[in-house]
């Protein structure tokens, strides 16, 4: 009797040989003959039992789904006139599945032959498998256009929002959308350009008020020329990029890798897996996987879609939308590592000591395919005893073998001490028209710190490397703060009654004994956001001046080239070290990593101020119905002509203005960072706890002015009357020795 062939073995022919999967044809291969039948028979059950089969008939298969994003071409009509599409990426031996495609009133006409990037939704009961939803049409890519509605006969025009474009756009009667006169829309070119006359335009969607929540980031992003809108040749080569083969690559299909994500994630460009290390060297030690997408495979040096990415350097995320870096058909499809679809991919291999310590790892190239799209949630849900039945069978070889992975990894992040700041993240949930319904404090769980721990840990993999093998890179640099800003730090410690250690070279370690001592105090919050105030801002660079936030001497980005550009540079050097083709770093594009790191980091600083100011008008709109309540806060800073408030129930800040703090002079010191009444004694400074009443709420600007009404739970103290005008020239002096008096309490007060 022949010997039997292994799973492996088996898959690998199934793979090869597609159209002759059935029982038979592979025992033939194999030479399997008489009872080793059963034997084989057992194999197969046992493979499609682990999904890695399906059987069909007489025919076994894999069972690949299609991609949440695929390209579809329109293939008829069903006999309601609703359009069918069949899909031009399946790579199944059974019978192709049937799409249905879902109009939208925006949708543009779609025909028999039309090539289309859609977003699929598989459904079970149905005469067909998926629901589709158009994203765009491949091929096109009509000129998007934000700005105001004005009213004209039965057409009308539009008046873009952008400074920079003059050009107003007119709209047929029938392209209007229902659209009012001074609403906020979203449109886009219709009909050939170049025409005489204004260009024509068909609004897809109505925004309203320009002032309302759904407006606030496109008017952001406008503001801050965020491009949102990719151009024509980077599309086309965006469409006509088809998914990675095997050749050239390891195959890791059968490794167990999981993405863990937010549940509303719709990209995934990275995936784990950890084991217990069998080498008996490395007792008590794990095996970590990380995989990321090999966006390098598909964004090659000099085209058209590595000059767009270079030219956003990142993804910008607002809370109702994501302005991308690349274009749907990779950052949806291709290059997004969907559950059950092979994708290309880089990965690092490494190996941990029990303590956390890494003893190892190594760099490849692959073809992976994720076993399950996870969230956090989900994850968390599970190892605290509630598993699902997505994680259910994942439990014991997938998720349980992750967490041992990451409480060797706590270990060693207690001895490095990398800053541990305790600043909830914001998060503002909208309703699907657009309004604020809550802002809530993300949840941080154990998931978000397993996948922050291999995240890091696989960017030091990377720029040891690069490195080790004298390669040029791009790392992620974090300096030490400055002394002056270490000064003011001190200063607040000492007027919470902490101490920060002075005179000595500044560990982390020692920001962590504060942010400790702090804890459980009334002055947590403010220590932890003047610590990271007094934090330098990272940035790109292609020298190594290590990461102080980190504790590391050497950190590279490597782990999202879909949505950082920083990353890609990472993968592309990691290809040109290994000698992996003709895709890695080009002598040229070393020769410019300076302007690259220069630009990119800038890049970052312009999307981090459009999200901030962003979730400012969000917030501002969430409270603008709320003018005359009284909120909690505590003060969040101080200036010369007013203060600043953090309020407990949203995060926002509002600014309390001196004017409305009582009638008398208010003298600011600036070292001590106080503002104290001359008549009063009135201090105001950081940390204080205080009740304020809103007064205004401007979502336009994200403006929040409030009026305060107790400090430490104190009513605030009245000065004297204060006339309107110029005080009379006989008090000037009175009010110059007012002045010099207040300033000496203050000199007494900080002694």
């Amino acid at each position: 009797m022949s010997q039997l062939p292994t799973k492996d073995e088996i898959l690998q022919w199934i793979s090869d040989n597609p159209t002759l999967t059935s029982k038979r044809d592979i025992a033939k291969a194999f030479g399997i003959k008489g009872a080793a039948r059963i034997d084989l028979k057992r194999i197969l059950k046992e493979l499609e039992v682990e999904g890695h089969l399906e059987k069909r008939k007489k025919t076994y298969r894999d069972p690949e789904k299609l991609p949440p994003v695929s390209v579809l071409q329109v293939s008829g009509q069903t006999s309601d006139g609703e359009l069918l599409a069949k899909p031009l990426e399946w790579h199944g031996e059974g019978v192709e599945p049937v799409v249905l495609l879902i109009p939208r009133a925006s949708d543009p006409a779609l025909g028999e032959g039309d090539r289309i990037l859609a977003r699929l939704q598989e459904v079970r009961g149905e005469d067909h498998h998926y629901d589709a939803r158009l994203i765009r049409r491949i091929g096109t890519n009509p000129r998007k256009v934000l700005g105001i509605f004005r009213k004209r006969n039965e057409g009308g025009r539009i008046v873009p929002i952008d400074k920079g474009d003059g050009k107003e756009w007119q709209v047929p009667a029938d392209a209007t959308g229902g659209a009012q006169d001074g609403e906020l829309v979203e449109a886009e070119q219709s009909g050939p350009r170049g025409r005489m006359g204004l260009p024509r335009a068909r609004v897809l969607d109505r925004l309203g008020d320009p002032s309302a929540p759904r407006a606030v980031s496109l008017i952001a992003i406008h503001q801050h020329g965020i491009p949102d809108d990719f151009p024509d040749e980077v599309i086309a080569e965006a469409d006509r990029m088809k998914p990675a083969g095997l050749k050239g690559r390891e195959d890791m299909r059968d490794l167990p890798l999981v993405t863990i994500d937010p549940a509303d994630a719709r990209d995934h460009d990275d995936a784990v897996w950890a084991h217990a290390d069998d080498d008996p060297k490395n007792e008590g030690g794990h095996v970590i996987w990380v995989a990321i997408a090999d966006v390098a495979h598909y964004v090659t040096p000099g085209s058209a879609l590595d000059g767009e990415a270079r030219k956003r350097g990142n993804s910008s995320y607002f809370p109702d939308r994501v302005v991308p870096m690349l274009p749907d058909r990779l950052s949806g499809d291709l290059c997004s590592l969907h559950e059950g679809v092979p994708r290309a991919c880089m990965a690092v291999r490494m190996q941990i000591d029990a303590q956390g310590e890494k003893v190892g790892h190594r760099f490849v190239r692959g073809l992976m395919r994720s076993a399950a799209s996870l969230n956090y949630q989900q994850v968390q849900q599970a190892m605290d005893g509630d598993p699902d039945d997505q994680c259910g069978p994942l439990m014991e070889d997938v998720i349980r073998p992750l967490y041992a992975a990451y409480g060797a990894l706590e270990k060693a992040r207690r001895r490095r001490q990398p800053l541990n700041l305790d600043l909830p993240e914001r998060k503002v949930v909208l309703s699907d028209e657009g309004q604020v319904l809550s802002v809530n404090f993300a949840e941080r769980l154990d998931a978000h710190k397993l996948i922050e721990e291999f995240m890091v840990l696989a960017n030091v993999a990377a720029a040891e490397t690069l490195i080790a093998r004298k390669s040029p890179l791009l790392f992620r640099v974090h300096e030490e703060p400055s002394p002056e800003k270490l000064d003011t730090l001190r200063d607040v410690a000492e007027a919470a009654g902490l101490t920060l250690a002075k005179g000595q070279v500044l560990k982390t370690a020692h920001l962590n004994a504060l942010l400790s001592a702090a804890d459980d105090t009334d002055h947590a919050e403010v220590i932890n956001m003047s610590t990271l105030r007094a934090m330098t801002q990272a940035y790109y660079a292609p020298s190594n001046f290590g990461h102080f936030g980190l504790a590391l001497q050497a950190y590279a980005h490597f782990t999202s080239p879909i949505r950082r550009y920083a990353d890609l540079v990472v993968h592309r050097a990691l290809i040109a070290a290994h000698g992996w083709g003709d895709d890695g770093l080009r002598p040229q594009d070393i020769e410019r990593l300076e302007s690259t790191a220069q630009h990119i980091s800038e890049t970052e600083r312009r999307s981090m101020t459009a999200e901030r100011d962003t979730n400012d008008r969000y917030l501002a709109a969430f409270l603008s119905e709320r003018v005359g309540e009284e909120f909690t806060g505590r003060i969040s800073g101080v200036a010369k002509f007013r203060a600043f408030v953090r309020l407990d129930e949203t995060g926002a800040d509002g600014l309390i203005p001196v004017r409305s703090l009582g009638r008398e002079f208010f003298h600011f010191d600036r070292d001590a960072g106080t503002l104290m009444g001359a008549d009063t004694g009135l201090t105001i400074e950081l940390g204080q706890r205080v009740t304020v009443k809103l007064s205004e709420a401007a979502p336009v600007t994200g403006g929040i002015a409030l009026e305060l009404v107790s400090i430490e739970g104190k009513s605030l103290p009245r000065g004297p009357a204060r006339g309107r005008g110029k005080p009379p020239r006989r008090k000037q002096a009175k009010t110059r020795h007012k002045a010099a008096k207040t300033k000496r309490k203050v000199d007494r007060k900080r002694r």
